[in-house]
């Protein structure tokens, strides 16, 4: 997690994934936990983060408690300032990387391949490894710089996702649009879930309107 708005976005993806029964290894940066705070009014700790993370898991889009049991699964958690953590290395292993939401000083960061935190060095291992580094990225306007940074990702293998929800699916609520996103940044994983109806074409039938192309 990076320091973006769109909290919402990473819970939906940190619950799809522990009900996925993959293994996550949890990095929430400096910057992410102020946004945290300011969204959810909760304060992410080092020495207590099993609890303020089954806290946060267990709100909804809306704040209001959900009902997700905020069982963490295999859930290991990762100081951002720990250079010497699992995932700043090659060696370790890990299919891939998610940053939800990405900011755009860390899309910046990423794309010139700094290192400035265990955030940015996964990302950077993530690419010279060759495996999957999905990038959702909340901000709008974009200028051109940030747009540059985004095609210097793309050009280097990641994928670019837009945290940009889709209305086609039949959302009545803000957790369904929430989790299109969550789903969409899943998808572009490959990490299999069933956080949205997806499209099958044609009208009628109950299927949702066809989206403007």
């Amino acid at each position: 997690m990076s320091g973006a708005s769109g909290t919402p976005y990473a819970a939906a993806v940190l619950r799809a994934l522990i009900a996925a029964g993959e293994s996550v290894d949890l990095v929430v940066s400096r910057a992410s936990r102020l946004t945290l705070l300011d969204e959810t009014g909760i304060s992410f700790r080092d020495a207590h983060w099993r609890d303020d993370l089954r806290a946060w898991l267990a709100r909804g889009a809306d704040g209001k408690p959900d009902t997700f049991a905020p069982d963490l699964g295999d859930v290991r958690y990762w100081s951002p300032g720990d250079l010497a953590a699992g995932p700043s290395s090659g060696s370790y292993p890990v299919k891939g990387m998610l940053i939800v939401p990405a900011s755009t000083e860390c899309v910046a960061g990423v794309a010139l391949g700094l290192s400035k935190d265990l955030l940015q060095r996964a990302a950077s291992v993530t690419l010279k490894e060759r495996r999957r580094l999905v990038v959702a990225v909340r901000e709008t306007p974009l200028n051109g710089q940030t747009l540059r940074h985004l095609v210097a990702l793309d050009d280097a293998g990641a994928s670019v996702v837009p945290a940009s929800p889709g209305f086609y699916a039949g959302a009545t609520h803000i957790q369904d649009l929430v989790d299109f996103v969550a789903g969409r940044v899943l998808d572009a994983a490959g990490v299999e879930h069933g956080l949205y109806r997806r499209w099958k074409g044609g009208l009628g039938g109950g299927a949702a309107p066809a989206p403007t192309r």
